[in-house]
């Protein structure tokens, strides 16, 4: 069956919803994440609060909220997918619900945050959606302690997705200068075209190789700062795992 995606305020489908989250995040089945009356009040207040599903089984979830008066954006604070949902483009679907749902209330412009180690997220936040990283955040949230993100700090990458004017960020890599290898090893930062690579599955380094992903946390970091602060901005990701970065001519 097709995947549905539709905005939930009764309280026992922001209860699934709740957990569902929790479930993906953490260890322990029937846990919370935010919390039954966090969301009921984001969606009584006119925020986003969506569910997908297939058939009548829930497949996925994104909770979002709306940003300072007059800047028209709304935040995307959480979207995940059920695990026997994955490979059925329910991330995709939850996405473009929710910029249509935004459009429909005045909102131009999408914000959220995402772990730039993570390569399928780059990718699919960049290359597929067109979200355009604008400013690295060291230790976001602090210390999660959770199943995806582990013991290790919380760096993140946020990124705007103009809804009206956006384009995917599909910047191939040939010619560029590698600014980070594909070993973790650090290299030039001087150059037109820069790349930083990213490693193949950071969430399986944290449970085999705690301490090679934590040398990875803080290679991208120092890289990807450093060619901010000198100008460079994202210009794509590479599907093999690649940062393309441009300095303005």
């Amino acid at each position: 069956m097709s995947i549905e995606v539709r905005t939930v305020s009764e309280l026992a489908d922001l209860t699934a919803v709740d957990g569902l989250l929790a479930d993906i995040w953490n260890d322990e089945p029937g846990g919370v994440l935010l919390g039954t009356e966090l969301l009921r009040a984001l969606a009584k207040c006119g925020n986003y609060v969506a569910a997908a599903y297939d058939g009548t089984a829930l497949a996925g979830a994104c909770v979002g909220f709306f940003g300072p008066p007059g800047q028209r954006e709304l935040h995307s604070h959480v979207a995940g997918v059920a695990p026997a949902a994955m490979g059925r483009a329910v991330g995709y679907a939850l996405k473009n619900h929710q910029r249509a749902w935004a459009l429909d209330r005045g909102a131009t412009l999408i914000s959220w945050t995402f772990d730039p180690l993570v390569a399928r997220n780059a990718y699919f936040n960049l290359a597929k959606l067109g979200a355009a990283p604008v400013e690295y955040l060291p230790d976001f949230y602090g210390v999660m302690h959770d199943r995806i993100n582990g013991d290790e700090e919380s760096d993140r990458l946020l990124v705007h997705w103009d809804l009206v004017g956006g384009a995917p960020l599909r910047d191939d890599t040939a010619g560029g200068v590698v600014a980070l290898g594909r070993s973790g090893e650090r290299g030039s930062l001087d150059g037109e075209k820069l790349l930083v690579a990213v490693p193949h599955d950071v969430e399986g380094l944290r449970r085999s190789d705690p301490a090679a992903a934590r040398r990875w946390r803080v290679a991208v970091r120092d890289t990807l700062t450093a060619l901010l602060a000198g100008g460079a901005r994202f210009t794509g990701f590479d599907r093999s795992g690649w940062y393309v970065l441009r300095r303005p001519s």
